[in-house]
């Protein structure tokens, strides 16, 4: 992995309920934080906190229509986290692979 894992997008992403609007966004193509809140467990008010920081982490962009703001996935910055997240599981990955080459090679020294 080449160190250029972006803390401020996984930080947006870690939250579950952020992770429920990303997946929402994904399948209706766009929202308000009306729309989403009536499909999440939560208030409207909470969900535009929500999309203020998937805002931040350029993982959404708002737009103004009418006197709603409406909101859409940026597909970039998505296929971003989704290439940081496959680094980051090869990474993961590797570092077993050695783990069990170690602990194979003491079990046959019958050292363990």
């Amino acid at each position: 992995m080449d160190g250029a894992v972006d803390d401020d997008l996984w930080l947006a992403i870690g939250d579950p309920t952020r992770r429920r609007i990303i997946d929402l966004l994904l399948a209706e193509g766009e929202g308000t934080a009306t729309s989403l809140s009536q499909q999440l467990p939560v208030t409207r008010q909470a969900v535009a906190k929500h999309l203020t920081v998937l805002d931040r982490a350029d993982l959404v962009e708002g737009y103004q229509q009418g006197r709603e703001k409406r909101y859409r996935l940026d597909d970039v910055q998505l296929a971003r986290a989704a290439a940081q997240l496959t680094e980051v599981g090869d990474a993961w990955d590797a570092r077993l692979q050695r783990i069990t080459r170690i602990a194979e090679a003491i079990e046959q020294r019958g050292d363990g």
